[in-house]
């Protein structure tokens, strides 16, 4: 059982850090200073890729979990929704446990997000609204965080599906930092 495409998946290599609202870029702050009146749990971060620097803001709100990613610049880069396997449309659930199916011997899902991507030439206010409406449009995407065992041993891997659930992309990821964890 070996993935659908035949590369190898790329090593998500990211480390996230918690800092101050201050540290935050000042035209994502601006950007979000209305938007987030009712929200509840406001954390900021700091997201450190092998290639990239972003900023994340995570909320509660309306009882969903929200995290917004802007760029280094302030720009709006895609906004994540926590759901879980019920929230997603039947057809897409069945083609995208088909694809895992068929890629692992065995998996275990650890979460699932509902990603609206700021596209380039849209106004990023529409893009903030339909997530809040939390709309099921065609331009979304689906991030499953799963524990995986293609070969031997278990891995953590992000992929990526489409709203219909079609395959996009796969990224091992590195397991998660404990540097913070005294012995």
């Amino acid at each position: 059982m070996v993935a659908q495409d035949k590369t190898v998946p790329q090593v998500k290599r990211e480390r996230e850090f918690r800092i101050k609202k201050s540290q935050f870029p000042e035209q994502a702050v601006d950007f979000l200073k209305e938007k987030l009146e009712n929200a509840k749990k406001i954390r900021f971060y700091k997201e450190i890729d092998s290639n990239r620097t972003s900023y994340e803001v995570k909320f509660k709100k309306d009882r969903l979990k929200y995290s917004v990613e802007f760029s280094e610049a302030g720009k709006l880069e895609d906004i994540e929704i926590l759901i879980r396997e019920i929230d997603l449309p039947n057809e897409s659930l069945n083609q995208i446990n088909s694809y895992l199916r068929q890629s692992f011997k065995k998996f275990r899902i650890r979460k699932i997000q509902q990603q609206y991507v700021a596209s380039p030439g849209e106004n990023p206010e529409i893009t903030l609204k339909n997530a809040f409406q939390n709309l099921l449009l065609p331009t979304l995407n689906y991030e499953f965080i799963i524990s995986g065992k293609q070969e031997e041993e278990y891995q953590d891997y992000e992929i990526l599906f489409d709203a219909s659930g079609n395959f996009l992309k796969l990224r091992r990821s590195l397991p998660a930092n404990y540097d913070h964890v005294l012995y």
